[in-house]
C-alpha cells in the first residue's frame, strides 16, 4: 500500500489507522485500499461543510488537500455531519446500500480507534447506524445448467478452465479465494483430498476436494506448465505463466457462460459460489454450521440465506399444487 499515491493523500493519523488495521487487525489489502478511499471521501466532505465549499463541485473536491489536517481537526467531527456525509453518498454519488453501509463500519471501526488511541475523548460514532440492506435470495444455477456450464468448455487452455469452474461450482470458494490458490497446499491421500484456503483477513480453511475435483486436478496437473513459469506454486497459470488474474479468471466464466446459454442472465463467478451453497444446502446432508465452515463465513447470519432459499422453495412448491387456485365458489343461500 505504500506505493500508492492515495495513501499519502490521507494525514498521519489516517495511515497510523490503515497500518492498525493492516497489521494488527489482519484486514486485507484490497479492505486497506477501500478504508483509505472512504475515509479521504469523509474527511474532503467534512472540510467543505466547514469551509462554505460545495462539496458537488468534483473537480475542485477532489483538489481538496487533506494530507496535513491536525488530529484536532477529528474533535470537531460529530455524528450529524457523519449523517449528512452518507446523504451526499447515496443523492450525489449514488451509492447503494451496501456501499454506503461499508462507509459506515469504516467511520466506526476508525473512530475507535481514535479514542482507543486517546486522540478524541468521546466517540460520537458509537450510535452512528448502518443502511437497512435490501434481503435478497442468491441465485444459482441449477445442476443441468450448472453442468451445461462444464460441457461448454473447450480451447487450448481447456483443462485449467474446467478445474477452475469444477472448484467454483463444488467448493464454493470465492473469485480472490481461487487465484491465491498454491498447489503445495494441496493434499491427496488415498481416497481424501483436501486444500487450504485464504479467505477474508487472511484466514485460512481446509475445504476437502471430492471425486470430481480430484479428477479436474489431475487432468489440469499433466499439463500445467513446469519450465519458465514466475509465480511458482500458484496453481491456476495465465498463459505468461504468471498467477492467474480475477480479471481473466472473470472474462473465461462469463465466456463460457455465454457458449452453455446461460448469458445475460444475471449469472458470475459469484453465482458459481452461490450455486455450490444451495447445491450443497438442499441435498440435506449439509447443516448451517458445516457450510458456514466450508464458505469461510465469520457469521452465521451470512449463511443463513440459504436457508431462506430453502424456505422460499418450499413456498413454490406448495404455490405450484394444481390446486393452488381453486376456491369454492358460494352459492346464494348457503
Amino acid at each position: 500500500m505504500a506505493n500508492k499515491a492515495y495513501y499519502y493523500s490521507v494525514p498521519p493519523t489516517v495511515r497510523n489507522f490503515l497500518n492498525y488495521q493492516s497489521t494488527i487487525k489482519n484486514k486485507s489489502e484490497k479492505t486497506v485500499d477501500q478504508y483509505c478511499l472512504d475515509l479521504r471521501l469523509f474527511l474532503r466532505f467534512i472540510y467543505c461543510e466547514q469551509n462554505g465549499i460545495a462539496a458537488t463541485d468534483e473537480e475542485q473536491f477532489n483538489e481538496i488537500d487533506i494530507s496535513q489536517i491536525p488530529e484536532s481537526f477529528f474533535r470537531t467531527i460529530t455524528l450529524d455531519i457523519a449523517y449528512s456525509f452518507l446523504s451526499f453518498c447515496r443523492t450525489e454519488r449514488d451509492n447503494q446500500e451496501k456501499a454506503r453501509a461499508r462507509k459506515v463500519s469504516c467511520i466506526r471501526a476508525f473512530f475507535k480507534y481514535l479514542k482507543l488511541n486517546h486522540i478524541i475523548d468521546d466517540n460520537p460514532m458509537i450510535n452512528l447506524d448502518s443502511p437497512k440492506l435490501k434481503k435478497s435470495l442468491p441465485k444459482y444455477l441449477s445442476v443441468e445448467q450448472a453442468q451445461a456450464l462444464l460441457m461448454s468448455v473447450s480451447g487450448p487452455n481447456k483443462e485449467r478452465d474446467y478445474c477452475i469452474l469444477t472448484f467454483f461450482l463444488n467448493c464454493g470458494m470465492r473469485l480472490s479465494e481461487l487465484v491465491s490458490l498454491d498447489y503445495n497446499k494441496i493434499k491427496i491421500e488415498n481416497d481424501s483430498a483436501s486444500i487450504i484456503i485464504t479467505g477474508k483477513g487472511n484466514k485460512e480453511r481446509t475445504v476437502y476436494l471430492n471425486h470430481a475435483c480430484v479428477a479436474a486436478l489431475r487432468a489440469y496437473m499433466n499439463v500445467r506448465p513446469k519450465d519458465g513459469v514466475i509465480d511458482k506454486y500458484a496453481l491456476f497459470l495465465s498463459n505468461r505463466l504468471k498467477r492467474i488474474s480475477p480479471k481473466t479468471v472473470q472474462y473465461l466464466v462469463d465466456v463460457y457462460l455465454d457458449k452453455a446459454g446461460l448469458g445475460d442472465q444475471g449469472y458470475s463467478v459469484h453465482k458459481l459460489r452461490h450455486t455450490a451453497a444451495t447445491l450443497m444446502y438442499q441435498t440435506g446432508q449439509v447443516d448451517l454450521l458445516e457450510l458456514k465452515e466450508i464458505l469461510g463465513h465469520e457469521s452465521l447470519n451470512t449463511t443463513q440465506i440459504y436457508t431462506h432459499l430453502q424456505n422460499s422453495k418450499l413456498k413454490a412448491a406448495v404455490d405450484a399444487n394444481p390446486l393452488a387456485d381453486f376456491t369454492k365458489k358460494q352459492t346464494d343461500g348457503q
